[in-house]
């Protein structure tokens, strides 16, 4: 029945990049979230928000929980960027093709007009990629992720 006024999670693909955008669960929709989860064979999540739900049951099912809020409607701090770069390099690199799945407070911006508001669109206007994620075999130097 909590189901009803969530939103389906979305799975974003580009090339050996596979992410999960999520709504955010609270303790009563916990075990729908971890079916989802496991669905799509995510092992991963960054919550960008304050805590909704106890993270214990999805360590308890081998799912990493990371917490870097940041606030909502806001672009995320350097920081929350640099780590999260750094995660799907460590991921995508060892397991290419695995799942990372995301939420924010709302988790609906995926799907509603205007949900980007106007300092994110700032944001996303401004940035450059440092191509952090790229990585290179000493061996025989072809890339072995993609850049972003």
């Amino acid at each position: 029945m909590a189901r009803m006024n969530r939103p389906a999670p979305v799975e974003v693909c580009y090339k050996n990049m596979r992410f999960l955008i999520t709504h955010n669960p609270t303790n009563a929709t916990l075990s729908t979230f971890i079916e989802d989860l496991k669905k799509y064979g995510a092992t991963t999540v960054v919550r960008v928000c304050e805590i909704t739900y106890d993270k214990t049951p999805l360590e308890k099912d081998g799912i990493t929980v990371m917490d870097w809020p940041f606030d909502d409607g806001a672009p995320p701090p350097t920081k929350i960027v640099d780590d999260w770069l750094s995660l799907l390099k460590n991921k995508f690199c060892e397991d290419p093709g695995c799942c990372v799945a995301v939420h924010c407070v709302a988790g609906l911006g995926r799907k509603r007009r205007g949900a980007i508001n106007s300092k994110q669109l700032t944001y996303l206007e401004k940035y450059r990629p440092k191509q952090r994620l790229r990585f290179k075999d000493p061996h025989n130097h072809k890339n072995k992720c993609c850049l972003m």
